[in-house]
């Protein structure tokens, strides 16, 4: 963060100061919730969860090397009192975004959000110094803490804004107002929550609406491929820029075709050139993501060589993202575990697909959380699309969902020994240590709440000796 003094902070969050002997002294390192994460110089953010009270680790994050704690009650030691911890965060994070004068690059959809944050940030990373969202820390929380993470040599700042409701992404964007917003997609992530896809696009739609007119210089970024998404262009005054594989895209792709590993491969044509790119991560649903991307960059200046370079060069960056673990015995784990709905399941099968030719293919699915009455509806369609993809086998892991899923591929035609649903993640392990064979990929993949990544570590380890190769 950049060097604020106690009496500083106190001032722009409305707090009072509590046992600060010198409010003059800075606040130099980052702001923390986590007593774990503290570093000399730090400010504590404390917290009160369901089972833990930051308040209570106040003289530990002090002996750390903390300079105080923002915190709703005083603690004994060097303190910023505030009535809410989080509207303090937020007024801090606008405050500093506000004195930074770094370009706010944000973004949000439906699918793919994450993976695409990690790749703009590659990208511009190449262009100046880029501060972007750790992880999914895409909330009132999470979006505040990373903002305050830039510095003076900032100057990209790539924030993920997620969204559970309407009003979510205007909240956000009054935190961190952007200049150039970026929407993906809109699919049927947490469509139990909003209720239907045009709810999830009037909230997705709303970062187009916090942008600055285009004479200011706001830029839209939008799906041409979407058609909610393409909708959005009329409640913007910022310059709209599409990006996808319309030819009516200012960015697209063409020629596109996956590599013998799964890994995709295109044209990229931009307004000002066209290069060809071949990328390192796995997944046809990853042009779309690259193309998002490098629209951000042509739009921050940097030319289709630059940004066709960056782009093949770019990894993953966040864990169980479709992360390619090679064992020594040639079976390939892929680890999708993080999270799931039903369009990032689709692009995960037909990566499998992909990845698997001539190979035999295992896709050990759970449930997709949060989608309401379509929950039977989009779990049916999953299994019913590892069928049509020659899935060799799939394996359903949990309760009535997973059910769900083996059901649609046993409707499908999947019958025998081509699908199977098992009650939990230690019995699906049970049984691909029992049956898979040198050669063999497989895809690990459901919503978080699952826990399916301890499927994939516990494969990455069994049966390797010597070292394994992630990549």
């Amino acid at each position: 963060m950049i060097a604020l003094s106690l009496a500083e902070i106190a001032a722009v969050v409305g707090g009072q100061t509590h046992d600060i002997p010198d409010p003059s002294v800075a606040v130099t390192g980052p702001v923390v919730r986590d007593s774990r994460e503290v570093v000399p110089g730090s400010l504590f953010a404390a917290f009160v969860g369901e089972r833990v009270d930051g308040h209570d680790y106040a003289p530990q994050v002090i002996g750390a090397g903390a300079v105080a704690v923002l915190a709703s009650r005083p603690v004994g030691v060097p303190a910023i009192v505030v009535d809410d911890v989080q509207t303090a965060l937020g007024a801090l994070a606008r405050h500093v975004v506000r004195r930074l004068g770094a370009t706010l690059v944000a973004l949000t959809g439906s699918a793919g959000k994450t993976s695409t944050k990690d790749l703009i940030a590659q990208v511009l990373q190449r262009k100046a110094p880029t501060v972007f969202t750790p992880g999914s820390l895409n909330n009132e929380i999470g979006l505040p803490l990373t903002a305050l993470t830039a510095t003076e040599e900032t100057q990209f700042l790539v924030l993920e804004m997620g969204a559970r409701g309407i009003g979510h992404i205007r909240y956000l964007t009054g935190l961190t107002p952007p200049r150039i917003g970026l929407v993906l997609n809109v699919g049927t992530a947490h469509i139990g929550e909003f209720g239907g896809r045009e709810q999830i696009a009037q909230a997705k739609g709303e970062l187009v609406e916090a942008l600055p007119a285009a004479d200011e210089g706001g830029a839209a970024i939008l799906n041409a491929d979407d058609p909610l998404v393409r909708a959005m262009a009329s409640r913007t005054k910022a310059k709209v820029v599409l990006f996808g594989e319309s030819a009516e895209a200012d960015v697209r792709a063409e020629n596109v075709r996956l590599t013998d590993s799964g890994q995709p491969s295109f044209r990229l044509l931009t307004p000002s050139g066209a290069c060809d790119v071949t990328m390192r991560l796995y997944g046809e649903h990853h042009v779309s993501n690259a193309l998002a991307a490098a629209a951000v960059a042509h739009e921050l200046g940097m030319s289709a060589e630059e940004i066709a370079t960056a782009l093949s060069e770019a990894g993953s960056l966040s864990r169980w993202r479709m992360e390619v673990t090679e064992r020594p015995d040639g079976v390939t784990i892929v680890n999708d575990a993080y999270n799931a709905n039903p369009e990032s399941m689709r692009a995960a099968l037909r990566a499998l697909a992909a990845m698997g030719k001539g190979r035999r293919t295992w896709a050990v699915l759970g449930k997709m959380a949060e989608l309401g009455d379509e929950a039977l509806a989009e779990h049916d369609a999953v299994g019913r699309l590892a069928v049509r993809l020659n899935v060799s086998k799939l394996v359903a892991v949990g309760g009535i969902e997973a059910s769900w899923l083996q059901l649609g591929a046993y409707n499908e035609g999947s019958w025998g020994e081509e699908s199977v649903h098992v009650s939990d993640a230690q019995a699906a392990i049970d049984l691909l240590r029992s049956e898979l064979r040198p050669g063999d990929v497989v895809l690990v993949k459901a919503s978080r709440s699952v826990g399916l990544e301890s499927v994939a570590q516990a494969l990455v380890e069994t049966g390797a000796e010597g070292e394994v190769a992630t990549r």
